[in-house]
C-alpha cells in the first residue's frame, strides 16, 4: 500500500497504462515539457518522449480531431483538456464524429480514446474555468462518462476507460485533485466502468452523488448521526452507462432519496435519476425525490457568490431533515 492523492491516482493510471501499452499516448496543451496546468503529467515527455506525450496548440477541437483519427488507426489517445470547460470547442468532433463511428460503421470499427480533464468549482476559478458539464454528454449514445470521488476509483476507473473500445468523458474534479489522500493497492487494479459503489450503508435516506458531491454527502451524513438519520451514500462513479440496479435496490431499502449534483438544477443528470425513480420505484418512495443542486447561473468569480451558488454540507443537511420528516 502507498498514499496518493486524486492527482497523483491519476497520473499513476496514466503512467502504468503508457509502460504496458505503446499504443497509448497523451496530446493537449502544456502536457509535454511543462508537465501540465496542474501537473498530471509531470515526468512523461522525460519517460516516453515526444512522440507519445505531445504538446498541441491551444485549440481543442484540434486535439479531440487527431485523438479520434488516431484511435480509428488504431492507437489509444488520451486527449487533455487544459479545463473541462473548454471541451465545449471540440464538441461536434465529439457528439457527431467520435461517439457515432461504431454505429455508422455497423460495429466494424471502434474509437478507443479518453478525453480527460479537471471541472468542478470551489476553487474561485470565474465563469470559464469552474463548470459541471457532465450532463451534456449523457444524451449521446457511444460515449461514457465518468467522474470519480476518490482517488482509488480515479485510478481504477482511469485505466479501464483507457482499455475501452468507446471513446470516454473523464471528469476529474479539481477540487478532489490534492485535498483526497489515499492508502492504495501496489498491485494493479481496475474500476469497472458503469458500477456505483455504496461509500456509507444505511436505512433511512439514499443520498445519490457523483464527482465531489460525494465527499459533501458523507460529510452531511456524519454530521447528520446526531439527528439519528441513518444515511446511505451512494456515489454513482459512471454517470453512462448509468448502474439502475444498485440504485434501485437502495432506493428500495431506504425509501427517501436526495440527489446531489454541483451542475445548475435544469437539465442536469439530477433529473434524469429522479425521472428514473419516477418510473421504477413510485411505489417504493414514501417522500418526493429532492434535488440539492446549484442554482440556474453561471459560476460567479467572487468567493462570496461562488459560496452562495454551490451546494453547501449545511444545505445537504438542512434537505435531509425535511426529506426525514416528509
Amino acid at each position: 500500500m502507498h498514499e496518493v492523492t486524486f492527482l497523483g491516482a491519476i497520473r499513476e493510471a496514466l503512467a502504468e497504462e503508457m509502460r504496458r501499452d505503446e499504443r497509448v499516448f497523451i496530446l493537449g496543451e502544456d502536457v509535454g515539457a511543462y508537465g501540465g496546468a496542474f501537473k498530471v503529467t509531470d515526468g512523461f515527455y522525460t519517460e516516453f518522449g515526444p512522440e507519445r506525450v505531445i504538446d498541441t496548440p491551444i485549440s481543442e477541437s484540434a486535439i479531440i480531431g487527431v485523438a479520434t483519427g488516431a484511435a480509428l488507426m488504431g492507437m489509444r489517445p488520451i486527449a487533455e483538456m487544459q479545463f473541462m470547460d473548454f471541451i465545449s470547442c471540440g464538441f461536434d468532433q465529439i457528439v457527431n464524429e467520435a461517439a457515432t463511428y461504431r454505429y455508422r460503421y455497423g460495429g466494424k470499427c471502434s474509437v478507443p480514446m479518453v478525453i480527460r480533464g479537471p471541472s468542478g468549482g470551489n476553487v474561485h476559478g470565474g465563469l470559464f474555468h469552474s463548470q459541471t458539464r457532465e450532463a451534456w454528454f449523457t444524451q449521446v449514445a457511444g460515449l461514457k462518462v465518468v467522474m470519480p470521488a476518490t482517488a482509488y476509483d480515479a485510478k481504477g476507473l482511469m485505466k479501464a476507460a483507457i482499455r475501452d473500445n468507446n471513446p470516454v468523458i473523464f471528469f476529474e474534479h479539481k477540487y478532489l485533485y490534492r485535498r483526497v489522500k489515499e492508502r492504495l493497492p501496489d498491485d494493479e487494479y481496475i474500476v469497472p466502468l458503469g458500477k456505483a459503489r455504496v461509500a456509507i450503508p444505511g436505512s433511512d435516506i439514499t443520498m445519490i452523488a457523483w464527482g465531489a458531491m460525494v465527499q459533501q454527502c458523507i460529510a452531511a451524513a456524519e454530521l447528520l448521526e446526531d439527528d439519528a438519520i441513518d444515511i446511505e451514500v451512494l456515489d454513482l462513479r459512471t454517470l453512462y452507462p448509468l448502474d439502475t440496479e444498485t440504485i434501485l435496490q437502495s432506493v428500495r431499502k431506504t425509501h427517501r432519496v436526495l440527489i446531489a449534483q454541483e451542475a445548475p438544477r435544469t437539465g442536469g443528470f439530477a433529473g434524469e435519476i429522479a425521472a428514473i425513480l419516477a418510473e421504477e420505484a413510485f411505489g417504493d418512495l414514501d417522500a418526493p425525490v429532492v434535488r440539492v443542486t446549484a442554482v440556474d447561473a453561471h459560476v460567479p468569480f467572487a468567493p462570496p457568490l461562488e459560496k452562495y451558488y454551490l451546494p453547501s454540507v449545511t444545505d445537504l443537511v438542512e434537505s435531509v431533515r425535511k426529506l426525514a420528516s416528509y
